[in-house]
């Protein structure tokens, strides 16, 4: 069968997808990342796959992408796109991995949608069109001149998705795909797939945790287990993350932190990424800071734990935090690391960043041992955190071999390890089935019972309604 999609012809159709036995094994790891997969998707059909954070999901989108090196990555089974190795089925392909950093490769929106279409010899004339189209659809809110490097994590991602469906794929592959948009933009994202694979030309599998709104979507709801996948019923759903959660509370303490018409503009802009913003944090408290996607929220998080200095206004530390400071500088940015470190905490929003070794167990003991905890200490409370995050079989990995959920739950753990007194969470929950998730909120309820103030960056409504004290919206 012939068809022709916008102007890129497309010799055969949707693609099918097959996989019998299909097991992978990273180099890194003893433990085989899949085992004993079977796997039929038709042509055309839209498949969401769900599975516990860790169970191997982003491992077979990518090794239906063809993209798992084949020198570093074990195989068993067999797994083919159309009848062939995913391999050589790359040029139908359309992928959005969770990381978008990883797949933005120009500095200009416009060029980098374009960049997959250049590579397929597309004429000119007909780039420009379908890149303004696919800007379009995903709700990219600015043109296509717009530099990469001054997008936030959720543009970068629309952007991403834009390039993926301007190829108007025969195999589309999305990988958390509304994991770091606002609720808006995710359900635009939604709807953009939703009419870009509407005549039924591209085969669709995504991976999100947050299911229910894809269901009226998708075919099929495919659960990643152990040794294999699970077909869910007809119209199961999942259970609410927050269902039956009981958090501990705390009465409101000492306020540790404030900003004062606190602001940001880059070098070179015209327009500030943080316009002037209040804040006040105080021990037992949890303040959710949330708002679309590009308004700041990130640079916002970097003024509040002293790794940027405000271009406009200023962040403090009350006495109460500041304690016995070099000098008594009541401004954080002006903290050496040592005094930083045990005061306030920050989970980035992209958690690769701010590893520092190359085993899960001793990232756990980095913090401690440099603020002054004894080696049994540290191991102690290494140990601990493993169990309670569910990473304690990847205690000798290396952190940049695991997935993006568990991923998030170690850069969240490194940063509890040290007890600050103020922590400053970007994403926190981001990757994590329900499971993770509630222990995940349980952890940062139990900081905040001990006095913690608690400040979350988040586009995840179930964690606002959960833990939080208050709200800024930016």
């Amino acid at each position: 069968m012939t068809t022709t999609r916008g102007h890129l012809r497309t010799d055969a159709g949707p693609a099918r997808l097959v996989a019998r036995g299909l097991g992978v094994r990273h180099a890194s790891r003893l433990a085989w990342a899949l085992t004993g997969t079977d796997l039929v998707v038709e042509p055309g059909e839209r498949v969401l796959l769900t599975g516990a954070s860790g169970a191997g999901k982003s491992t077979l989108l990518a090794a239906l992408a063809g993209i798992l090196d084949p020198e570093s990555t074990e195989f068993t089974g067999e797994l083919t796109v159309d009848g062939v190795a995913p391999a050589a089925a790359r040029d139908r392909l359309g992928l959005l991995a969770q990381d978008p950093d990883s797949q933005l490769v120009m500095t200009r929106a416009g060029d980098d949608v374009a960049f997959g279409l250049e590579n397929a010899g597309l004429p000119a004339d007909e780039i420009w069109p379908r890149v303004d189209d696919a800007l379009t659809a995903v709700g990219f809110p600015y043109g296509r001149d717009r530099p990469t490097q001054a997008l936030s994590g959720g543009e970068k991602q629309r952007l991403v998705l834009a390039g993926a469906l301007a190829r108007h794929p025969s195999l589309l592959l999305l990988d958390e795909p509304t994991a770091q948009l606002d609720p808006d933009g995710a359900a635009l994202v939604r709807g953009a797939v939703a009419r870009a694979t509407a005549d039924r030309q591209a085969t669709v599998v995504v991976v999100d945790h947050d299911a229910e709104p894809w269901l009226p979507l998708v075919d099929r709801v495919l659960e990643l287990v152990p040794g294999g996948l699970v077909e869910q019923p007809p119209g199961w759903r999942p259970r609410p993350r927050a269902d039956g959660l009981r958090l501990p509370r705390a009465e409101q303490g000492p306020l540790l932190l404030t900003a004062e018409a606190a602001g940001f503009t880059y070098p070179g802009a015209t327009l500030p990424a943080v316009r002037p913003t209040d804040a006040a944090l105080s021990g037992g408290r949890v303040l959710a800071v949330t708002g679309p996607n590009g308004r700041g929220k990130s640079t916002l998080a970097l003024l509040l734990a002293g790794l940027r200095a405000p271009t406009t206004g200023r962040v403090t530390a009350t006495a109460e935090l500041t304690g016995d400071v070099r000098r008594g500088s009541r401004e954080p940015v002006r903290w050496r690391a040592g005094e930083l470190v045990t005061r306030i905490g920050t989970v980035f929003q992209h958690p690769e960043q701010q590893f520092l070794t190359g085993r899960v167990r001793d990232e756990l003991a980095l913090g401690p041992l440099r603020s002054g905890s004894g080696a049994a200490e540290a191991r102690a409370t290494a140990e601990e955190l493993l169990e309670r995050l569910g990473l304690g079989a990847l205690a000798g990995a290396n952190p940049y071999t695991l997935s993006g959920g568990q991923q998030r739950r170690l850069s969240v753990a490194t940063v509890l390890a040290t007890s600050p007194r103020v922590l400053v969470l970007d994403e926190p929950t981001f990757g994590q089935d329900a499971a993770t998730w509630r222990e995940v909120v349980t952890l940062l309820a139990e900081q905040r019972a001990r006095g913690c103030a608690v400040v979350t960056v988040t586009h995840d409504v179930d964690l606002v309604a959960a833990l939080a004290d208050a709200e800024l919206v930016l």
